[in-house]
């Protein structure tokens, strides 16, 4: 086992020599078979609970603080917003936390995904990490294990049902061969080892004296680091972020699409997580508050962008205000394909009032029909999904532009 503190006063991960035990007999190159015979050394995640400070250049701080004042500014401007921006927010950044892990679809297929249409495999794995963000921000004032536990469950409960809600009981690794953990890129604790290292997570997570944004940071560092399921450790981490940011009052209406400010850097996202695990916390820590940046100038143009389009909406459409309709062109701004069952539950009318609604969007040019029978028709936004995908295009830019 090895031990030590970084230079800079934040603990080092530890590791120990363990035996690999292969979960069942394979037919492999000869080469792998020898390999697997030998042992493996696995993290032993440090404590954090009561590390006095994070260690941070005075021009980190700098950067902490003056994302948080704009993050707060963002969130107070948009979420006085009586258009439905916070349910879009969230889902941009859904959309690009699942990008992050190479998981990608188009704005129609996600919409579609979220009517129930399960023949996308990545919109439908997109629309449970909205599920996912949603429980972590509900879950925001009592994060802690349980918490984190009902975010996987959301996020993998359909796809993975065997696994979510669930600390894995199986050893994982990143990099490296699918056969075993041997000349992987890091191999995060022994199974036995995460609910204790969980346990401290959650110690650190209530702690109110550190800036929100280098917490939030750290923390989703450390989870990574520990990595306690055999999938969406990624996307759980991110969702984390995001329940710290709102239970600590950082945030209180919209969801600040950070992952779309990492998008644009991926290979430094990782690289600062990896400095993290090597006992230097600031990189992340300069990562996220940078990515907030990228993440509000990116947000203040598709809000800008969806405004724009719902005040042009103004002069075509032809109902009577306080007509249905007028209720539905707010709902499309967030829901950019719909269908009548949906307009039902949305706007509480009757099916043929439902309808009429659709229909007066449609003759005014804000809704098109789609493919299937009268009864089961979906109608889609073309433009508000045009400015969705205009978003993730410049998420995934440097600079955003």
């Amino acid at each position: 086992m090895s031990n030590g503190l970084a230079g800079a006063g934040w603990p080092l991960i530890a590791t120990e020599e363990l035996r690999w035990q292969p979960a069942a007999t394979f037919a492999l190159p000869s080469g792998q078979a020898r390999l697997q015979a030998g042992p493996y050394r696995a993290a032993i995640a440090p404590e954090i609970a009561t590390v006095p400070d994070v260690p941070l250049s005075a021009e980190t701080r700098s950067l902490v603080t003056e994302a948080a004042t704009e993050i707060a500014r963002f969130d107070a401007e948009v979420g006085a917003d009586l258009a439905p921006f916070s349910a879009i927010l969230l889902r941009t950044e859904s959309v690009a936390s699942s990008r992050i892990e190479n998981l990608t679809a188009s704005a129609k297929a996600i919409a579609l995904a979220e009517l129930g249409d399960t023949d996308r495999a990545n919109a439908t794995v997109i629309v449970a990490n909205t599920t996912a963000m949603q429980a972590a921000i509900a879950l925001a004032d009592r994060l802690g294990g349980d918490a984190i536990l009902a975010m996987h469950r959301a996020l993998l409960g359909t796809t993975e049902p065997e696994w979510a809600g669930k600390w894995r009981t199986v050893q994982n690794w990143i990099g490296g061969s699918d056969w075993s953990p041997h000349r992987a890129m890091f191999v995060p604790p022994h199974p036995d080892r995460v609910p204790a290292a969980i346990h401290d997570l959650e110690r650190f997570l209530v702690r109110d004296d550190l800036p929100v944004l280098v917490q939030a940071a750290v923390a989703h560092a450390q989870f990574e680091t520990i990595h306690p399921f055999p999938d969406g450790n990624g996307r759980t981490g991110r969702a984390l972020v995001h329940s710290l940011l709102r239970g600590k009052g950082l945030t209180r209406k919209v969801t600040v699409p950070v992952s779309a400010g990492l998008l644009a850097d991926t290979s430094s996202y990782f690289d600062a997580l990896t400095a993290y695990r090597d006992g230097d916390p600031e990189p992340i820590v300069e990562r996220l508050a940078s990515a907030s940046f990228a993440a509000i100038n990116n947000g203040r143009t598709l809000v800008g962008d969806l405004h724009a389009l719902r005040a042009s909406w103004d002069d075509t459409i032809s109902a009577r205000r306080g007509a249905s309709a007028w209720r539905l062109a707010d709902l499309v701004l967030s829901q950019p394909v719909v269908d009548s069952p949906l307009a039902q539950r949305q706007l509480a009318v009757t099916a043929p009032a439902a309808l009429r609604a659709i229909e007066q969007l449609v003759d005014a040019g804000v809704l098109t029909k789609m493919s299937g029978r009268q009864r089961y028709r979906r109608y889609s936004a073309s433009q508000v999904l045009e400015a969705l995908d205009a978003f993730a295009v410049r998420a995934g830019r440097r600079g955003g532009s």
